[in-house]
């Protein structure tokens, strides 16, 4: 007769960890309810899935480098108008990475360019997406670095993989030539294949101070614009305190302050 100590060697060599987890639970259930045996098998594989899939997700998680936890649903869409709510909920649907459209936000500091970005970018993980976050400048010292040994192209093919890729803070960053071309060539091996999302606080027409080259410019904005969303943040910065509420006082305190002020001795003293 096969025991529970012979299948656990069994699923450890399988490497069902999911089922290894729920055997005692679900043996000592189908002991009780008398359990069909197809019944229990269904319940030990559904257990197995779910493991599998929560394992995934951690990975996922891992694997984008999110610097905060940060969702969508923590977005103080009611202290910044500048933001289109019912806009960036249709986004979290995440049609824009399924049809390989990018999303470019642009806005002052701390009007929630990333908040916004890191939000979509874990909305895609956790619906099955390898996507990555990468500040600009660590994305551009990367790719610089990369020209050393000659591995440029090798991590072009990795960063080309990530779907989307957040590139975050586009702005005021010293670029050597050498880093503007392999910025083109990375964009250039995503177009069409895969959603970047951008957020910078210059507005495109910027772009040719910063990068140096009017024709790659212009190259470069003809692939991110063909298929893009752009929002222009407009509104005030998500990093001021919020105004304190001003005090409240309570019914009966009112009434005991209007009685005073009524009060004949109050009066007497006062003058």
């Amino acid at each position: 007769m096969m025991t529970r100590e012979a299948l656990r060697p069994l699923l450890a060599q399988l490497r069902f960890n999911g089922m290894a987890h729920a055997l005692d639970a679900e043996l000592d259930r189908a002991e009780r309810e008398a359990s069909p045996a197809p019944e229990l098998i269904h319940r030990l594989l559904s257990a197995e899935a779910a493991y599998r899939r929560e394992r995934s997700l951690a990975y996922r998680l891992d694997q984008a480098r999110l610097p905060w936890r940060w969702t969508l649903d923590t977005f103080p869409f009611a202290r910044q108008p500048g933001v289109n709510k019912s806009q960036i909920r249709t986004l979290a649907g995440l049609e824009f990475v399924r049809r390989a459209e990018n999303v470019l936000l642009i806005g002052e500091p701390g009007t929630g360019k990333t908040g916004i970005a890191i939000g979509l970018l874990r909305e895609a993980c956790l619906n099955g997406y390898n996507g990555r976050f990468y500040n600009a400048q660590l994305l551009l010292d990367d790719l610089y670095a990369s020209l050393a040994d000659r591995s440029t192209s090798k991590l072009l093919q990795r960063l080309s993989r990530f779907q989307p890729l957040l590139i975050d803070e586009l702005g005021y960053l010293n670029l050597k030539s050498e880093q503007t071309n392999a910025f083109f060539r990375l964009m250039d091996q995503r177009y069409n294949r895969a959603s970047t999302i951008i957020t910078t606080n210059l507005p495109t027409e910027s772009w040719y101070e910063l990068f140096q080259k009017k024709s790659l410019v212009d190259a470069l904005l003809s692939r991110l614009e063909h298929h893009c969303i752009t929002i222009h943040i407009k509104g005030p910065s998500l990093r001021t305190p919020e105004p304190a509420a001003p005090p409240t006082s309570s019914p009966a305190s009112s009434t005991q302050s209007t009685r005073r002020a009524a009060s004949p001795k109050s009066s007497t003293r006062s003058q």
